[in-house]
């Protein structure tokens, strides 16, 4: 509780000497955070528990025309304090940008969603086992717009060392990653990435292709993620999520409920290792093969993203001999995220 007191209180700090800042030289600050706390019911098991899944806060904004930068930690990352981002970048000019530091892989549509930004309070395997990565390292984009629709390429190298083990990891086996996202006028996109990533001692390379269509107050999407382990360490991972948001307006003056939004989602994941080894130096199972059905309906106390009650139920499917973990079982979710 002290560090947590200490490091908001640092955040808080920082801010206002840069606003004070800002004053004099016209740099601009922006302090944003998110706030998840939620309540889970495990129906078969008939328990229940609360919980703060993210306490996040993050100051952001630009030094120079051209410079930028973002810091993000959160103080409740499933009961864990992390920085999250810590990077500075570079725009030599609009189409144009190099960023350095720590940060979120450019890899899948679902994983790179922010806590805010999810549509379902709890996240899908892809986003959550598969392909979810953060690291130190350097990236490059360019955003090709004048070709009658948007085309945005990204591309990094990564030491592999994720968020906490950077001071004395030396490698010559740097990982990268690549995604590629076009905008299609009418509300279509489609994203293709690839990554490879070596935990321990194993390579492991990811291919990930997916697509949405935002309109008419309606989102579809689905997503694919294939995985493979070299020298067959371990048998290549399928995964899979595809989901329906509606969103129905409330009208009236300044009504409570702005929208509701009724949603569904499938997802599916095979056995599934995240690269580590047991005490025979072999992977293993670090998630069992099961698929998902989610339904539920999210209630938008503000705007967008920005205040959101989601009412979740969930219903797994395992297969024969998995072992499913404590927080991976049927249950019911109530959650509140607020995100200033």
């Amino acid at each position: 509780m002290r560090k947590i007191l200490v490091l908001a209180a640092l955040l808080v700090t920082l801010g206002l000497n840069a606003q004070e800042q800002e004053k004099k030289d016209k740099r601009t600050l922006d302090i944003h955070g998110t706030i998840r706390g939620k309540y889970e019911y495990q129906n078969q098991e008939k328990e229940g528990r609360f919980e703060v899944r993210n306490a996040r806060f993050s100051l952001s904004g630009n030094v120079t025309d051209r410079v930028s930068y973002k810091a993000e930690i959160d103080l409740s990352e499933e009961g864990k304090i992390k920085m999250l981002d810590a990077y500075g970048r570079v725009n030599p000019w609009s189409t144009l940008q190099f960023t350095i530091g720590q940060m979120r892989v450019p890899f899948t549509i679902d994983a790179h969603r922010s806590p805010h930004q999810q549509y379902f309070a709890n996240r899908s395997f892809i986003a959550k086992q598969v392909g979810n990565v953060r690291d130190v390292g350097f990236t490059a984009g360019y955003t090709f717009n004048n070709t009658g629709f948007t085309i945005i390429l990204e591309a990094g190298l990564f030491n592999g060392s994720g968020l906490t083990s950077q001071k004395d990891y030396w490698t010559n086996k740097i990982n990268f990653s690549a995604k590629a996202q076009m905008f299609v006028p009418g509300g279509f996109n489609l994203t293709l990435s690839t990554q490879k990533v070596r935990p321990e001692n194993v390579n492991i390379m990811m291919y990930d292709a997916g697509a949405y269509y935002q309109g008419h107050g309606c989102h579809i999407e689905a997503e694919y993620l294939y995985k493979h382990y070299a020298d067959n360490a371990f048998k290549a991972v399928h995964s899979f999520d595809g989901f329906v948001n509606y969103d129905i307006k409330v009208g009236g003056k300044k009504p409570l409920i702005r929208k509701v939004s009724p949603l569904v989602r499938y997802d599916y994941m095979s056995d599934h290792s995240d690269g580590t080894t047991n005490e025979e130096g072999k992977l293993y199972i670090t998630d069992y093969q099961r698929s998902r059905v989610t339904c539920g309906v999210t209630l938008s106390l503000g705007g967008p993203f920005i205040s959101d009650l989601r009412l979740n139920y969930e219903k797994y499917f395992y297969r024969d001999g998995a072992q499913p973990k404590v927080s991976e079982r049927d249950k019911c979710v109530c959650e509140l995220m607020v995100r200033f």
